[in-house]
């Protein structure tokens, strides 16, 4: 079992950081906090730490893992052309609680594309992620900090056993708001389809498709 690395969740410290990004890129997993709850992140390009937190989880191979990003501009490695909808969704949503599903390209490892092909996207808001996601110089896993089909975990105090036995790193920066995990929704569609609802209610998301549909469609006639 790792011991817990204590962060400034507001100003996480520089040297903690690198480290944490170093094991990321090097194969390595580590548990950190996301806006409300913890999250286990790998380095989504490589296949076997992928695999790793599918192991670690107990999570079923068909339910792929959600992507982190620091910058819209990592959505190139991820995803292709971005269609107008996903943009507006983006300006409304991001950072924050909401995962945006889009076509994902075809060298990322399956763990993270859906039988369709489609990869979850977010961008993070909170400090210590952020960072993280810059340190190891790329998209990471966003899977929340539980065994497979236990509630996600706010306080790093309460995380299983099983998780912190299994992983390289646990970043602690206390206790976080709790809550739900993302809201999913799938952009790509004529219309967005909420795959799991989440921290952004489905009425917000749709009152937004609403709006982009007033300022976008209705005056392309």
């Amino acid at each position: 079992m790792v011991d817990a690395q204590p962060i400034n969740s507001k100003q996480p410290e520089i040297d903690i950081i690198n480290a944490a990004g170093a094991l990321i890129r090097s194969g390595g997993v580590v548990i950190f906090p996301t806006s409300g709850l913890y999250g286990v992140g790998a380095d989504i390009f490589n296949a076997a730490a992928v695999e790793r937190v599918f192991r670690i989880k107990g999570r079923p191979r068909n339910k792929p893992l959600l992507a982190l990003i620091s910058h819209r501009k990592m959505l190139s490695c991820l995803t292709g052309s971005i269609p107008p909808l996903a943009e507006f969704f983006m300006d409304r949503f991001w950072p924050g609680g909401v995962t945006l599903v889009m076509t994902g390209q075809d060298h990322l490892p399956a763990g993270l594309l859906s039988s369709s092909g489609r990869i979850g996207v977010r961008l993070v808001g909170h400090p210590v992620a952020a960072a993280l996601v810059d340190a190891a110089e790329g998209p990471i896993t966003g899977t929340s900090a539980n065994l497979s089909g236990a509630s996600g975990c706010a306080d790093p105090k309460h995380l299983a056993p099983a998780l912190t036995a299994a992983v390289d790193c646990v970043l602690d920066a206390g206790p976080l708001i709790g809550g739900a995990g993302s809201t999913v929704v799938d952009i790509c569609g004529s219309v967005p389809k909420i795959l799991r609802q989440g921290a952004v209610k489905s009425k917000a998301v749709m009152s937004a498709f609403d709006e982009y549909q007033r300022q976008h469609v209705d005056n392309a006639g």
